[in-house]
């Protein structure tokens, strides 16, 4: 019998701990921040709700109709056997982000430990010094992103219920309370409040057509949208769970952590005058040096401080590499007719794999490149910039066009119970508005825009 999640609480927080990844503490704030405050905050909630919910929803129409992996998922709606692609397609970004998404996730654990060992801290010179050294290791980095595969492989094993869903009944509330203490701490610190002011004042003179696809992009990452992950884990729903509503729920959940982030880095940043950058050198450069300058009279605190945070990181980022792996995990276990165990080592070795050959490119063999760009980078972009927006659109012109009307209103409504003039409402937007928005997106990535 297919396992399925036991209970709604442990079905949001599973699915919310899928979306919820470092994205939503390095890049959001940053992207807030820079376009507008509030004003990037109000334009981003405005597409999670056109955007990102009826795209969830889609997701999830496909996958607990199914009941299946994303690649068989795709060609239970219809008759036309070639949009299987469409979750095989999936299925491949999820496990290439796994891979070089792991590096990353390592850094944190390794960051996580040095704290608790007291060697961050200091001026920026020797943060930067320590990160350089550390990532350029042929080693460590490698050890550190294999040892977080190793963690998401035992989680995954157990399967859903005794492994995600316990697992993220656990982390995700402890990630909030890390989250709610970090906030206090750095809300706390003289002369944060212009940090929450910078954050929370919208500036519309800062909003033009650049912002929009940038809220609108975040919103569409943020939330997995075409990793085949909503797919997959909609395919161990129960026939009794309001789809629409767990959409909302998981999109609230990911944007409240998205900006309480903002509140946890702008105050801090702002008390000790430095402006706060995006991507890795945030986390592993400025953020460290922050910390230790806000905290300077206070090292007990600010040792404590650092650990959380870590903490937290490595949190968001199990959560998230959980998600993608599943979805190969469930395509192996079922296409192939393996064990549970033995799918999961096969991902497992090929996350292991590219998490290898992403760690050397950005480290210890800088020449290790295609494109001019680092394999590292190079992943990152032919999943962000083209398999991403792809996957999306072709989940709306699937569920909006060629699956089973008949079928895609069952789901959606829930046997009746859901409105049926939101079902038009979502139709619509499903059929015209999201496509048309993703397509702005990938327009946009290539400079088209």
């Amino acid at each position: 019998m297919r396992d399925s999640f036991g209970s709604k609480i442990g079905l949001v927080l599973a699915t919310a701990g899928s979306a919820v990844g470092l994205g939503n503490v390095w890049r959001f704030p940053f992207m807030a921040g820079q376009n507008g405050g509030a004003a990037f905050i109000i334009i981003y909630i405005f597409f999670i709700v056109i955007l990102g919910v009826p795209g969830m929803v889609s997701e999830f129409i496909v996958g607990r109709h199914a009941g299946t992996n994303a690649a068989r998922a795709y060609s239970r709606l219809s008759t036309g056997r070639q949009w299987k692609h469409v979750g095989v397609m999936g299925i491949v970004t999820s496990t290439i982000i796994l891979g070089f998404y792991a590096v990353v996730a390592g850094w944190c654990l390794n960051y996580l430990f040095v704290s608790i060992g007291g060697d961050i801290g200091g001026d920026a010179s020797s943060v930067r010094q320590y990160f350089v050294q550390f990532s350029s290791s042929p080693v460590s980095p490698v050890l550190w992103g294999l040892t977080f595969i190793v963690l998401t492989h035992l989680v995954i094993v157990r399967g859903i219920r005794s492994g995600i869903e316990k697992f993220s009944k656990l982390m995700m509330p402890t990630m909030f309370v890390l989250l709610i203490v970090l906030v206090v701490a750095s809300c706390m610190l003289p002369g944060s409040m212009k940090g929450v002011t910078f954050l929370l004042n919208p500036n519309f003179s800062k909003v033009d057509g650049h912002v929009f696809l940038a809220a609108l992009g975040q919103a569409f990452f943020s939330l997995s949208l075409g990793t085949a992950c909503l797919c997959t884990y909609s395919s161990y729903f129960s026939r009794s769970t309001n789809l629409v509503r767990s959409a909302v729920q998981i999109a609230f959940i990911d944007t409240l952590v998205a900006i309480l982030a903002g509140l946890m880095i702008f105050p801090a940043a702002f008390s000790v005058g430095i402006n706060p950058d995006s991507g890795p050198s945030l986390i592993f450069i400025t953020l460290p040096c922050v910390f230790h300058e806000a905290f300077a009279g206070m090292p007990v605190l600010g040792y404590v401080t650092s650990i959380l945070f870590y903490a937290l990181l490595s949190l968001a980022a199990l959560t998230s590499t959980i998600s993608m792996h599943e979805i190969g995990t469930a395509f192996f276990h079922e296409e192939l007719n393996k064990s549970r165990k033995t799918a999961a080592c096969y991902v497992s070795a090929l996350a292991a794999v590219i998490c290898i050959v992403s760690s050397f490119s950005v480290g210890y063999m800088p020449g290790l490149q295609l494109f001019g760009m680092s394999m590292m980078d190079c992943f990152d972009k032919l999943t962000a910039q083209l398999l991403l927006p792809l996957g999306g659109f072709l989940t709306c012109i699937y569920i909006g066009w060629f699956a089973s009307f008949p079928r895609v209103y069952e789901e959606f409504t829930n046997d009746s119970t859901v409105n049926r003039s939101l079902f038009r409402v979502y139709l619509f937007l499903v059929r015209y508005v999201c496509p048309t928005f993703i397509l702005a997106i990938f327009l946009d990535q290539f400079g088209l825009l």
